[in-house]
């Protein structure tokens, strides 16, 4: 069968909302699923989440917010990474929602509330949202590959010399979802080390 695919020479394509909504409701792929682009809630303006054109955007979890800065010196190594250079960050609240402070330049790990299961011919890159990008916020571009499943752990930057806001329970990055040939050997083949992330952020593994 497989054969069969290459030989048809299919190319990468991104996939669309109703294609989105038919593997969310038929394979969980996104869980929980919002069919819809929210902007809205209780009279309250929001930063978008859910299904859109071309892509999804998820949210960021309230759950935990992790900035780097604890420590002053030394080095951070991929290789051996230390959960001790990073300090929680408090969840503040007023009138415009939910949010965590990020300061001057920081950097910080949060995880997104949505769950992902990745059929075996999709795969996800990560993009950031114009709103926060205009004010200094970007969000890394991270592939998810095919197969993969969990919450993933997200990486957020303030490039300003400014305190920035981020806020959680609304959206923080949109997802755009590619269908090629299914692979030969998924992430969850290979037992990926970030196979399963858990709903909490995942340090650096090697």
């Amino acid at each position: 069968m497989l054969d069969f695919f290459k030989s048809q020479h299919c190319q990468m394509s991104v996939l669309a909302d109703w294609e989105i909504r038919g593997l969310a409701k038929n394979q969980k792929m996104i869980e929980p699923f919002v069919d819809h682009l929210v902007s809205k809630e209780n009279g309250r303006k929001l930063l978008s989440y859910g299904l859109s054109s071309y892509g999804y955007d998820i949210r960021l979890s309230p759950k935990q917010c992790l900035v780097f800065g604890k420590i002053q010196a030394g080095d951070c190594d991929p290789k051996n990474f230390d959960p001790d250079i990073l300090r929680p960050t408090e969840l503040l609240e007023d009138e415009r929602g939910q949010y965590f402070l990020l300061p001057p330049y920081g950097y910080c790990l949060g995880v997104a509330y949505e769950r992902l299961k990745l059929p075996r011919d999709v795969t996800v890159v990560a993009v950031g949202k114009s709103t926060y990008a205009r004010s200094g916020i970007l969000v890394n571009i991270t592939p998810a590959e095919s197969g993969w499943q969990g919450y993933l752990t997200l990486e957020i930057s303030n490039c300003t010399g400014l305190y920035n806001r981020i806020y959680a329970n609304e959206g923080i990055t949109q997802l755009l979802f590619y269908r090629g040939n299914p692979c030969e050997v998924s992430y969850q083949d290979r037992k990926g080390k970030y196979q399963d992330q858990p709903y909490e952020v995942v340090f650096s593994q090697v």
